[in-house]
């Protein structure tokens, strides 16, 4: 039997946008950007959650765990952008932060048909990839009831990783799925079920604040600057030495010799320009938790 979902808010048809079809392109766009400005008031709701789960992600990470984001369609996809962002702002290594997509990764451009519905296949992929108790899931999925995230999610509870959940309709059985459940009730969707408008942009909005406050909150950043990033490309390096100049107060050209010395690691460089320390002991100060902040208090110290 097919189940019904006319309930889920997700599902429900928008009072606002009844007559799309006969709206003009400017209607249409402006109705958009209203339900739009209703995003920021759902995750502003979800805040206490997020800030439980960036700490828990800090805690675990900086004792060894992992983070793994399961979903499948668009929540996948969001999933995937957001751990593949890591590496190049926060210099982490690909492992630390994952995506798990219903359907692997090719289903991140063309859709795997009914890969979302086999609960199964999402526990067998954490299991697959050596999930331990240390290490966090979060499960994202607008409906609050794909399969294959709540499959994965039951398996993290059983191997005691700690659990979270992102999900857009109250009745969601995420919202029981997991330790630390964050509703993003954003309400139906201009174009009815289309979870890649709100739902999406909220999701996207969630996953920016669990990354950024988790990695901030592991000393990956001095300030406001990403000073743990990772070089790859001229666009990465023109920003490393403007970080370098502008944290301390170089000339461009001082910054940029300096960063060579250093073979490129910015956190090095940093701790040289601001300790006034040589390469080495700059590297030695950064061994164990790898902040900048807390190299720079013991050269103080």
């Amino acid at each position: 039997m097919i189940e019904d979902l006319s309930h889920h808010a997700t599902e429900q048809r928008n009072p606002n946008s009844h007559e799309l079809d006969q709206m003009s392109a400017l209607e249409i766009v402006s109705l958009m950007s209203r339900e739009d400005h209703m995003v920021m008031s759902a995750v502003d709701v979800a805040l206490p959650a997020l800030a439980r789960l960036v700490e828990g992600c800090a805690e675990r990470m900086s004792d060894g765990g992992r983070l793994f984001y399961v979903g499948a369609g668009t929540s996948g996809r969001l999933g995937m952008l957001d751990a593949a962002e890591c590496p190049p702002t926060f210099g982490t290594p690909p492992e630390l932060v994952q995506a798990v997509l219903a359907g692997g990764p090719q289903a991140f451009l063309k859709a795997v048909e009914h890969a979302e519905d086999d609960p199964e296949a999402g526990a067998a992929e954490l299991r697959s990839r050596g999930l331990n108790a240390r290490d966090i899931v979060v499960g994202i999925s607008a409906s609050g009831r794909t399969p294959f995230v709540l499959g994965a999610l039951q398996a993290a509870r059983q191997l005691g990783a700690l659990t979270a959940s992102i999900y857009c309709n109250a009745a969601g059985a995420l919202g029981q799925a997991a330790e630390i459940p964050v509703l993003l009730a954003v309400g139906p969707e201009v174009l009815t079920g289309s979870t890649r408008l709100k739902a999406g942009t909220a999701t996207k909005i969630a996953l920016n604040m669990i990354t950024t406050g988790t990695m901030v909150r592991m000393g990956k950043v001095l300030g406001n600057m990403m000073v743990d990033l990772t070089p790859t490309c001229k666009k990465l390096v023109q920003r490393s030495v403007r970080i370098l100049a502008e944290s301390s107060g170089l000339s461009w050209d001082v910054a940029e010799g300096l960063l060579a010395a250093a073979d490129g690691d910015l956190r090095v460089a940093t701790v040289m320009a601001k300790g006034g320390v040589a390469l080495p002991e700059a590297r030695s100060l950064l061994e164990g938790s790898g902040s900048v902040r807390e190299a720079l208090q013991r050269v103080k110290g």
